[in-house]
């Protein structure tokens, strides 16, 4: 298995833009500048823990639970045939689901990788499948040669951590929820990530948008409504 804490090898949508306000990136701003100070203060070292827990996992039990998770995530899509599926390219001992992207073309659907067009925009979806050329983008994140630009019928979302009203806690620069809040038509956002990274709340604020389920090794995690929005 390859070194996957590599950055030069492997690369997920990039956020740095966690030490601001969130309407500086597009995205709806806090009611409460000091809430939103604590909350992301938090947030920044309940991630830093979060990616360490993570990549203490050894590598052929990631592996194994990368496995089990795409296997949830497959019987909870049903057929694929027709249907495009965005997936991502593994960073910091995310779930490997290229093995994935392979599967969903095997089952006749069509897969997309995400593409940073830079800061403070939305992402876009671009076609792509195994044994295609990628090239490098934004931040050196490999994304298709070839420019197909589509609109995903189903995005999976690698997540840092997570809450029971499945509230993404990601790298902090807001693409995920600056993308959803683009689209015209959302579509169905599944969220992946171990068990182990399920914590009791993210602190949702305004501009933070849950996905619709969140798939682990162990369970398939629908949302439980959090009225959670502020450290106390």
């Amino acid at each position: 298995m390859a070194d996957d804490d590599t950055p030069a090898t492997f690369a997920s949508p990039a956020c740095f833009l966690h030490e601001i306000d969130p309407a500086y990136a597009g995205l709806p701003g806090p009611l409460d500048l000091q809430a939103w100070t604590d909350v992301n203060r938090w947030r920044k070292a309940e991630r830093e823990r979060l990616i360490a827990k993570r990549l203490a996992i050894p590598a052929m039990e990631r592996l194994a639970h990368g496995q089990a998770i795409a296997d949830r995530v497959l019987d909870e899509i049903g057929d694929v045939a027709g249907r495009i599926v965005s997936a991502y390219w593994p960073f910091r001992g995310e779930p490997d689901f290229r093995p994935f992207l392979e599967a969903v073309s095997a089952r006749g659907g069509r897969t997309a990788l995400p593409v940073v067009v830079e800061k403070g925009r939305p992402l876009e979806f671009h076609l792509w499948q195994t044994g295609e050329a990628l090239s490098r983008g934004v931040w050196n994140i490999p994304i298709p040669a070839e420019p197909r630009p589509c609109r995903p019928d189903i995005v999976i979302s690698p997540v840092v951590g997570f809450d029971a009203a499945c509230y993404r806690l990601g790298y902090g620069g807001g693409f995920f929820d600056r993308t959803l809040a683009a689209m015209t038509e959302r579509p169905r956002v599944i969220g992946i990530g171990y068990n182990g990274s399920r914590i009791a709340t993210i602190y949702p604020q305004l501009h933070d948008i849950a996905m619709d389920i969140v798939v682990t090794e162990t369970a398939v995690v629908r949302p439980q409504v959090s009225t959670v929005r502020a450290l106390t």
